[in-house]
């Protein structure tokens, strides 16, 4: 129970309490046990009290100094507790619930277990708290610092971690279900066994030594099903959960065409055709403006998309980038590529060192759009179907 007379001294006002402190810096206040609902205690020197099991709820305490303070198992619900300095301090199985801890100094703390429910920690310093098993669903921890912080085993549900440092925390079998991760930075962080069931990560900082391994994707109740990185996480579950993505990632893999040629006033007509013809053929074209400098940034969409293609019809026909394109995608893919010349000048000079790879098809030469399309399925289709399927 409480010291009465520690309790009488902090009934007598913030400037008493402060001095009675400074006077004897030996004695470690009990409080332990006090119900003191809604006292405005806020800038009180409370350093390494004992306010274990406490009873403060909706108590105003912002820029109290708490650091060391024993809160274990106190009740400070909707206490306000903005810019406080709990460095050090043992709240492991407290209840705070909706409690306003902005910016507080929670450094070193001791969380565990703590039930932190709907609180506001914006911009809170967490850094190497222990916050193992602590209960933070709907918690706001928006820009908090919870670097090196053990948050194993802990509920983050719906929790907001945009822009939070969790650099090198310890998430081993965290609960991250429909949690915002918005630029969140967990460079060297460990999520082993996380649940990210419906988080949102956009934009997430990953490093080298991030470690994603077994993160589950389906929700309590659902048979476990884990992957290994949390950027893929929510395309995976689409793709084995929902119809349509399915359907999209078939009609992809069955009826893409990678059209590759040049958008000058006089190219684009026969690329527009070719695209046209192929949709009519039940195909998906994918057109690709090369009317602009090959940079990486390019060149790794191009790659990407050839990935993609069933396979690829490349007019070689004035190039420009397609020689760039081409070095990136013929040597590493096996994908059919189809090339086209009109006219009957020779494709580009170092396009003979293509001729090795078997999924690179004789050039179709043709005069003119319409006996272009007049001989697209027999002449461009079908020699690339035959690679395809052969």
């Amino acid at each position: 129970m409480a010291n009465d007379e520690h309790v009488a001294m902090l009934k007598k006002g913030v400037a008493a309490w402060n001095a009675w402190r400074d006077e004897n810096p030996d004695i470690r206040p009990d409080l332990s046990r006090v119900f003191l609902p809604k006292a405005n205690i806020g800038r009180t020197n409370l350093s390494e009290a004992n306010l274990s099991r406490a009873f403060l709820s909706e108590a105003f305490l912002r820029g109290a100094n708490l650091s060391g303070a024993d809160l274990s198992g106190a009740f400070l619900p909707q206490a306000h507790l903005d810019w406080a300095n709990l460095s050090g301090a043992n709240l492991s199985g407290g209840f705070f619930a909706t409690a306003s801890l902005v910016r507080a100094n929670l450094i070193g703390a001791n969380l565990s277990r703590a039930f932190l429910s709907e609180a506001n920690l914006t911009d809170a310093n967490l850094s190497e708290a222990n916050l193992r098993a602590a209960f933070l669903t709907r918690a706001n921890l928006r820009a908090a610092f919870l670097t090196r912080a053990n948050l194993s085993e802990a509920n983050l549900s719906e929790a907001n971690l945009s822009r939070a440092f969790l650099s090198e925390a310890n998430l081993t079998h965290a609960n991250l279900q429909a949690s915002t991760l918005v630029e969140t930075n967990i460079t060297g962080a460990d999520l082993t066994g996380c649940r990210i069931y419906g988080a949102s990560a956009w934009r997430v900082i990953l490093g080298e030594t991030t470690k994603q391994q077994s993160l589950v994707i389906t929700s309590e109740g659902e048979p476990k099903i884990t992957v290994d990185n949390i950027e893929v996480a929510q395309f995976i579950y689409l793709m084995l959960y929902n119809q349509k993505i399915r359907h999209v990632i078939d009609t992809i893999a069955s009826k893409a065409v990678l059209i590759l040629g040049r958008f000058t006033d006089e190219r684009k007509a026969v690329l527009d055709a070719l695209r046209e013809e192929l949709r009519k053929r039940d195909y998906l074209p994918i057109l690709f403006d090369f009317d602009v400098p090959a940079t990486r940034d390019i060149t790794e969409t191009v790659s990407l998309l050839a990935r993609m293609a069933r396979f690829i019809i490349a007019d070689l026909t004035d190039p420009s980038s397609i020689p760039k394109e081409l070095e990136t995608i013929v040597p590493g893919l096996a994908v059919p590529v189809q090339p086209l010349l009109e006219g009957s000048s020779g494709p580009y000079a170092m396009f003979k060192d293509y001729w090795k790879y078997e999924w690179v098809l004789p050039v179709y030469r043709y005069e003119g759009l319409e006996p272009l399309l007049a001989t697209l399925a027999e002449k461009v289709i079908a020699p690339a179907e035959g690679k395809v399927k052969g």
